[in-house]
């Protein structure tokens, strides 16, 4: 066998093995993952809630955006993100409807005392 013909075969088999793969495995690279805890002041959890209900509109670029109550603390949120690059994430600071959200919210909000960055790599 030549040698370009062993390399085709070698491309071959490492384009079958990427088609093999789940979508989401082959675009991690780009994708950028936020989970953050977020505070309220005393009993302005719901409140808090409703602001962000509000900011989930269009957002270009997010996969996903979950809010979720910490079972622990009564005054704790959860909020997971998923964007296709930071790009995107950053992008969306700026829109309209996530300015007036951060303004309504700023005054009852009590802190972040967990954040971390992920890189997404399969989920649905």
């Amino acid at each position: 066998m030549t040698h370009n013909r062993r390399d085709m075969l070698g491309l071959a088999a490492a384009t079958l093995a990427i088609g093999a793969m789940p979508a989401a495995a082959q675009e991690t690279q780009q994708r950028y993952g936020l989970i953050g805890q977020m505070l309220a002041k005393p009993s302005e959890r719901d409140a808090l809630v409703g602001y962000l209900k509000d900011a989930m509109g269009a957002m270009p670029g997010c996969l996903s955006y979950v809010v979720a109550l910490d079972t622990g603390n009564a005054d704790a949120i959860w909020i997971t993100e998923i964007w296709d690059s930071r790009q995107s994430h950053a992008a969306s600071l700026k829109l309209p409807a996530v300015q007036a959200a951060i303004a309504k919210a700023r005054p009852i909000i009590a802190g972040f005392p967990q954040h971390f960055e992920t890189v997404p790599v399969a989920g649905i």
